[in-house]
């Protein structure tokens, strides 16, 4: 995968000319998995947007290697990065399956056949997410956890080096949360994508992430390794919640205990 870079460049962003963050510049590590977290509200969900150019800055830039993606040529930015927005939005009827070949558009000319190439690389993302016994089930019948892997399969199979995920484990119990998260991580070691989440669990993100952006309700409050941002007075100041943090007994990562 390309080792190109993502990165923010004092940027504002928001709604109707209303801030919800501002003046942000962010450097974001290539190759690795990275959370973002924070209170509800903070602008988790719109700082992702923006980085997905899905909303524009009220100010700044955001850049992919030295490219201002605002000016990118739409085609070839979605060969770079993939986004799975907290809401998506299917065609009525549509297949599980059909759902997945969707992914392939931005690599198909109006000319292209549908190749095998294509049809292997949608074979292996529902694999990757267990939903290739229901490809041909309409997504409307399935559950929401099995939904949610239906478009994590759709972002994978688009295959891109750069990942944009909002709430990726959303709707998934336990089981599936630590799978999905495996398996992104897994796409970091190796094939070096770089994967940015939106996540909510601090402890999932803790044994998870290799870089963590932490947001609060005035915007950035730190950012890097989990044992660096995963701290009771970081914490405090982005959800006003009293914590103690001890080692997580599997990975020796921070695991955050709430009194």
């Amino acid at each position: 995968m390309s080792e190109i870079s993502l990165r923010t460049e004092d940027l504002s962003v928001g709604y109707r000319n209303r801030s919800v963050l501002e003046n942000l510049t962010l450097d974001l590590p290539t190759g690795q998995s990275i959370a973002i977290l924070g209170p509800n509200g903070c602008g988790k969900s719109t700082l992702l947007s923006a980085l997905a150019r899905l909303l524009a800055p009220l100010h700044g830039r955001v850049l992919l290697g030295d490219a201002d993606i605002n000016l990118a040529n739409t085609r070839k930015l979605s060969r770079q990065l993939a986004i799975l927005p907290q809401f998506p939005i299917a065609p009525e009827g549509i297949q599980v399956g059909e759902l997945v070949k969707r992914g392939r558009t931005p690599w198909r000319g109006l000319l292209s056949p549908w190749s095998a190439n294509d049809s292997e690389v949608c074979r292996q993302a529902l694999l990757a997410v267990g939903m290739q016994e229901l490809a041909e089930r309409p997504l409307a019948e399935l559950s929401g956890g099995q939904r949610q892997r239906a478009w994590l399969a759709l972002v994978l199979a688009q295959n891109t080096p750069l990942l944009l995920l909002d709430e990726p484990t959303s709707f998934l119990d336990l089981p599936h949360q630590i799978d999905i998260l495996k398996l992104l991580k897994d796409r970091c070691v190796n094939n070096g994508t770089t994967v940015i989440s939106v996540l909510h669990d601090l402890n999932l993100a803790a044994r998870f992430s290799d870089f963590i952006v932490l947001l609060g309700t005035n915007g950035l409050v730190t950012k890097g390794a989990p044992d660096k941002v995963i701290a009771p007075a970081h914490l405090k100041k982005a959800f006003g919640l009293e914590v103690r943090i001890m080692s997580d007994p599997v990975t020796n990562r921070p695991m955050v205990v709430p009194f």
